[in-house]
């Protein structure tokens, strides 16, 4: 991973001293030693060099994704109707999105297990404000560390004929909406990928784990994303959000996201693409292991 810096690193690594998060990565670590096969939700063409250098450590590995495009080449059944959303979807701002103009709206949501300070959504409230953009802004109550997640009246009147709050929604749904023009993410990997896939370029925030690598692979690889400050402030989000939605690096980066988009759509193409083909030899692989009634077998 070249260029990638301390602070790309996830965060419980940047630490002077083993923590719970280490040991049970180090653990983990061992444990995909001992595994027959290992599946990724990515393709080739998006992290090429990373799987490579994987591969000649690892058991074999399995890239299968993007697998909502995997998914896609399958046909429909009763598995449809299970989600996999931590929240209760509210679907009501779809028809909202469907009011407004093409590629105007911008999308935040920080997902199911990031949290703030009152100031952090404060400063992103009035930046949202300030850069006179419409968005749809999901808050889950429980946003705000130790606290509720209340924005202040002034702002609610400010922007209440160009913004819609709600607490959940169908994301995939809503980042494949054509009045999306950016995401404002905490670079959760799926989000991260559900984004590349619906052709929307990204805001990162990132808040813990793997997200400061996934914005690391965003902003400075795959150049779908612009970071903001850990250290958030109004006038830098006003900025950014005003960049990304009329600005030229802004257009640029939906130029790249839409070529990533692309790659994720051939890479899962029936019988020729190379997720496509890596989930068949996958299944090949667990039903040959079975039928030999290898029972240590592990994925």
């Amino acid at each position: 991973m070249n260029g990638i810096r301390l602070k790309d690193l996830p965060s419980f690594i940047r630490a002077t001293e083993l923590n719970f998060m280490i040991h049970f990565v180090l653990e983990a670590i061992d444990k995909a030693h001992e595994a027959s096969a290992i599946i990724f939700n990515t393709f080739n063409a998006l992290e090429h060099d990373v799987l490579e250098a994987l591969s000649t450590m690892y058991p074999p590995i399995y890239p299968i994704g993007p697998l909502q495009f995997l998914l896609d080449q399958y046909p429909q059944n009763h598995l449809n109707s299970i989600g996999s959303s931590l929240w209760k979807e509210e679907t009501e701002c779809l028809s909202w999105l469907d009011s407004k103009q093409p590629n105007s709206v911008v999308y935040i949501n920080f997902g199911s297990i990031t949290v703030m300070t009152a100031q952090q959504l404060i400063e992103f409230a009035w930046g949202l404000a300030n850069s006179n953009h419409t968005f749809l802004w999901i808050i889950r109550p429980d946003l705000i560390v130790g606290d509720l997640a209340i924005l202040l009246p002034d702002f609610v009147s400010e922007t209440k004929e160009r913004s819609l709050l709600a607490s959940w929604c169908p994301q995939e749904q809503v980042l494949n909406h054509p009045s999306i023009g950016g995401f404002l993410t905490h670079c959760g990997w799926n989000s991260t990928l559900e984004s590349i896939c619906s052709g929307v370029p990204m805001l990162c925030w990132p808040f813990f784990a793997d997200q400061q690598t996934n914005c690391w692979s965003c902003c400075s690889q795959w150049g779908v994303g612009m970071e903001i400050n850990s250290d958030v402030k109004r006038k830098e989000v006003e900025r950014m959000v005003r960049e990304l939605m009329a600005g030229e690096r802004g257009k640029e980066m939906k130029r790249k996201v839409m070529e990533w988009k692309k790659l994720g759509e051939e890479a899962t193409a029936c019988s020729i693409g190379s997720s496509y083909l890596n989930f068949e030899k996958m299944v090949r692989f667990v039903l040959m292991s079975a039928g030999s009634n290898q029972s240590s077998l592990k994925i």
